[in-house]
């Protein structure tokens, strides 16, 4: 893992959301416990963990495959799922610790800066109205839209694409180890900024760089 960190080489830095951008990954544990509640089956802490960083509809086939419920669809699941997450993201829905300022440090650095998440469109675009963060993107990004999700690097290389910016010169910002796999794949250095539940994960080895929140990462791209 290298020490220090400058922006020199990179032309974009691309952001996870959730557990990076907004404090979400608790509430979506709640939502999904709920929505599997919701079929009949109780889901645990542990077996929540499982499925960290994938796509809702994969989480949900996952499951599917192990438990087998018939009275709701998959699509009826992830519905009521992404329901549930809407509300407590309106209730409780925070930003992280130094998100905005270092958005806006970036912004002024005149850097392209990407979003690229698991998360469907609607919520993207649900989180960052509620987080009032929407103007400092150039472009955000859905692995929805892609054949396959994280740990796939599909979501990644695409906005890479779309910024105009090669893979080689983009700096990704991710908590999770499935995100971090993604980023590594499309070629891209990785910073680790571990959501809590995250943070003891020994894999996170593997980023470029880690900072225990936005807060140090952005004293570290300042000095």
């Amino acid at each position: 893992m290298e020490k220090t960190l400058t922006l020199n080489s990179f032309k974009a830095v691309i952001f996870d959301m959730d557990g990076v951008i907004i404090d979400s990954e608790p509430l979506w544990e709640i939502a999904i416990r709920k929505g599997f509640e919701h079929v009949g089956f109780t889901l645990t802490k542990a077996q929540a963990a499982q499925t960290v960083g994938l796509r809702i509809d994969e989480v949900i086939a996952y499951w599917h495959t192990r438990f087998q419920w018939e009275k709701y669809s998959n699509k009826n699941v992830e519905r009521f799922i992404i329901d549930e997450l809407k509300v407590l993201i309106a209730e409780r829905g925070v930003a992280l610790k130094g998100v905005a300022e270092t958005l806006q440090f970036l912004k002024n650095q005149h850097l392209k800066i990407g979003l690229g998440t698991s998360s469907y469109e609607e919520l993207v675009d649900f989180n960052l109205e509620h987080l009032q963060l929407a103007s400092y993107f150039d472009f955000t990004h859905s692995a929805e839209k892609e054949e396959y999700g994280k740990p796939h690097p599909a979501v990644y290389l695409s906005v890479a694409k779309k910024l105009g910016v090669s893979p080689l010169e983009c700096l990704v910002i991710e908590d999770s180890f499935p995100g971090m796999i993604a980023a590594k794949a499309a070629r891209m250095k990785v910073v680790a900024i571990p959501e809590k539940s995250h943070q003891f994960d020994k894999r996170l080895i593997i980023a470029d760089y880690q900072f225990e929140n936005m807060g140090t990462f952005l004293e570290a791209i300042n000095k």
